[in-house]
């Protein structure tokens, strides 16, 4: 019984790490195009982000992420059978990659908080969609477990990442056409 609570505090706390880290790369692509407005505009906008910003990754996102982590290893201890499983392996090398997503994020705040836009709006467009892709794979491990079709999955994975970056390509180009 106490294990499927640790589940769901794991599963709650993803939904809020993901629109923590979802949330933040928007605001980045906010900040960065604020800089394209006149001084006093880009001052007060600037600002605004930067307290939006810490706020969100303070309040959140930081806690989100480190309460999913301590679900997931009090599940493991519950359940030590689990690391026998290939797709568990899988599945845990993907948190390890969202791991680094959110601290590259982290990373971000704090250059732009210097007043360093390093990436393009459009860059942190396409940077947004790597989360969308982690969390795919994460939830297919997690529920389909070993069933996965690894072919079909990587081939839909692929066509995904396309479909993704010719929306991104497509939306510059209509904003840009404005």
């Amino acid at each position: 019984m106490l294990y499927q609570y640790i589940l769901a505090i794991h599963i709650i706390f993803v939904v809020c790490w993901m629109a923590g880290l979802f949330y933040i790369v928007r605001l980045f692509i906010y900040h960065t195009e604020a800089q394209d407005k006149p001084e006093t505009e880009r001052k007060i906008l600037s600002d605004q982000f930067e307290i939006m910003e810490r706020r969100l990754w303070n309040v959140i996102t930081i806690p989100s992420m480190f309460i999913v982590l301590a679900a997931g290893i009090t599940m493991l201890v519950f359940d030590p059978g689990w690391l026998q499983e290939p797709w568990l392996h899988i599945k845990l090398f993907f948190v390890g990659c969202l791991v680094i997503y959110h601290y590259i994020c982290q990373n971000k705040i704090k250059q732009m908080r210097r007043g360093k836009f390093k990436w393009t709006s459009t860059q942190l467009r396409l940077w947004n969609e790597l989360a969308t892709l982690l969390l795919f794979v994460i939830v297919m491990c997690a529920v389909v477990k070993d069933n996965i079709n690894w072919p079909y999955t990587i081939i839909g994975l692929i066509i995904f990442v396309f479909v993704m970056m010719a929306a991104v390509k497509i939306y510059k180009y209509y904003r840009l056409k404005k």
